[in-house]
């Protein structure tokens, strides 16, 4: 899991990227695509055409930092390309890395009674 720190702000950069991209091409895209500054230590979340990889980009501060996750099965849920950038909390990040409906999780199991 990737320590995030709870002041970061999460952004979701919707629609296709090139996962061919690496960390220079990716920050070029926030700056350009989003209009953000990709040093300022907001954390970047990119996802290709498939919907089974996606890339995190961050700077902590000491230098850049590149994750990548593939799902073995099913897609990353993401957000339809005429929301924009969205904005999304450390919790949900790691639904999405879990590969669980982030917009909406459910508890699976409620106990009805105790003992």
């Amino acid at each position: 899991m990737i320590p995030v720190p709870s002041q970061v702000r999460i952004w979701l950069a919707v629609g296709r990227t090139d996962m061919r991209r690496g960390m220079q091409g990716l920050a070029l895209q926030v700056q350009e695509t989003l209009g953000r500054d990709p040093h300022a230590g907001d954390l970047y979340v990119f996802r290709g055409r498939s919907g089974n990889l996606i890339k995190i980009i961050w700077h902590d501060g000491l230098g850049m930092s590149l994750y990548a996750k593939r799902l073995e099965k099913g897609r990353f849920l993401w957000p339809s390309p005429a929301d924009g950038a969205v904005s999304i909390s450390p919790a949900q990040l790691a639904y999405m890395l879990d590969g669980i409906d982030w917009r909406n999780p459910r508890h699976t199991f409620r106990p009805e009674c105790a003992g």
